[in-house]
C-alpha cells in the first residue's frame, strides 16, 4: 500500500482513482462495505482504489469541544483498509485553511487536480466542505461538471443497531466488547507499546505486559478475555487483560492496561503489542492484599481457559502461577 501524508507527496501517478473519502475511525462494518465497493468499482473500470481521510480529525480544528475519542490512528485505519483491497491513502492534514474550501474548491483544488479522481464511492451521511455545506447530492453534480461518477453506499445494521463509529465507541466504553465486536467484523483492539510497570505484579502476583495504548477509546475497567499478539514477530497468545485503577494497592490514579499471557513466554518479551478484546469476565473491584489478587487473577485465567476451549478459538495449557522465564517480567 502507499500511503501520502500532504498534497506535496501525492505523485502525478496517484490516479486514475476510484476514490472514497472519511474519518474512518475504528474502520467498522460500515466502513469496510464501502472500502469493498471502492475495490470492485477500481477492478471494473482499471481504476486504483484509494481512500482519503483526515489527521487530526477535522472536528478538532472546527469545534475542538465536540471532538470525538478516537478507536484508531491514522496507521491502523491504513492497515485495515489494506485488507479491504485498498492501495493507497492519502492522509490530508486537515487545518483552517483545508476547513474553509467551498465543496467546489475541494473537488477541483484535491479530487480532480491532485488525485485524478474517475469514481467516488462515498455513505450516505457524507459531508464535505465549508461548514459541511457538500453532500452526496452536491458531489454528483459536481462529478458531472468534472468527470467522475458519485455512487452512495446504504447505511448497515447489525442486529437492529445502525452501525457508526458513534454507536462503537459507546459499546466500548459500556464494556460491551461482544457487541462492538459484530459492529467491527472482528474483536475491538488496542495497540502500543509495552512499557514499564512498577514490579508489583512480578513480586506479588503474576507477571504482565503493561501497554500504552496509541487510541483514546478504551473498554469499561474490568477484566477481559484477550488475545495479545506480537506485532514485531507475530507471536500470539491467550491472556487475560485488567483495563483499571488497581485499587488493591491504591496506588496509581492513572488507567492502566495489564496483560497475563496464559502460555508460557519463549524469548524476549514483545516491544509492540495489539490486544484483542474477546469477553468481559467481571468488573474490577478492590480485593484485601496482593495474595487475594493473585488467587482472583488465576481463577480468571481459568475462566479464560475454559472461554478458549468452549469457542475453540484457542488451545490453552494450564496457566502457571509462577512466571515460567524471568524475560516475561516487566520491571
Amino acid at each position: 500500500m502507499r500511503v501520502f501524508r500532504s498534497l506535496d507527496e501525492v505523485p502525478p501517478d496517484f490516479g486514475p482513482s476510484a476514490l472514497t473519502i472519511g474519518n474512518f475511525d475504528g474502520v467498522h462494518a460500515g466502513h469496510r462495505g464501502i472500502l469493498r465497493r471502492v475495490r470492485e468499482v477500481a477492478v471494473e473500470r482499471g481504476l486504483k482504489a484509494s481512500a482519503l481521510t483526515f489527521n487530526p480529525h477535522p472536528s478538532k480544528i472546527v469545534a475542538p469541544a465536540r471532538t470525538p475519542r478516537l478507536m484508531s490512528s491514522p496507521e491502523q485505519r491504513c492497515a485495515l483498509m489494506r485488507e479491504e483491497g485498498i492501495e493507497q491513502v492519502f492522509i490530508m492534514p486537515f487545518d483552517r485553511q483545508v476547513a474553509h474550501l467551498t465543496p467546489e474548491q475541494f473537488v477541483e483544488q484535491v479530487l480532480v487536480r491532485k488525485l485524478d479522481v474517475r469514481a467516488m464511492v462515498l455513505g450516505h451521511d457524507f459531508r464535505f466542505g465549508y461548514k459541511h455545506s457538500g453532500n452526496v447530492r452536491v458531489l454528483e453534480e459536481l462529478g458531472r461538471k468534472y468527470g467522475f461518477t458519485t455512487e452512495e453506499v446504504k447505511a448497515v445494521t447489525v442486529r437492529g443497531v445502525l452501525v457508526s463509529s458513534t454507536a462503537l465507541r459507546q459499546l466500548v466504553e459500556s464494556g460491551k466488547i461482544a457487541q462492538a465486536a459484530r459492529l467491527l467484523q472482528r474483536p475491538y483492539a488496542l495497540e502500543g507499546e509495552v512499557v514499564p510497570g512498577r514490579g508489583v505484579g512480578s513480586r506479588q502476583t503474576v507477571p504482565t505486559l503493561n501497554l500504552a495504548p496509541e487510541t483514546e477509546v478504551l473498554p469499561a475497567t474490568g477484566v477481559y478475555v484477550t488475545r495479545t499478539r506480537d506485532l514485531e514477530n507475530k507471536r500470539v497468545w491467550p491472556s487475560v487483560t485488567n483495563v483499571g485503577y488497581r485499587p488493591t494497592f491504591d496506588d496509581n490514579r492513572e488507567i492502566s492496561i495489564e496483560t497475563f499471557l496464559l502460555e508460557s513466554l519463549v524469548g524476549d518479551a514483545p516491544h509492540r503489542i495489539r490486544v484483542e478484546f474477546l469477553w468481559r469476565v467481571r468488573n474490577e473491584r478492590q480485593l484485601p492484599d496482593a495474595q487475594a489478587l493473585k488467587q482472583q487473577i488465576l481463577r480468571d485465567a481459568a475462566l479464560a481457559q475454559a472461554y478458549f476451549r468452549r469457542t475453540q478459538k484457542w488451545t490453552c495449557r494450564p496457566a502457571s502461577p509462577e512466571p515460567v522465564d524471568a524475560r516475561r517480567n516487566v520491571p
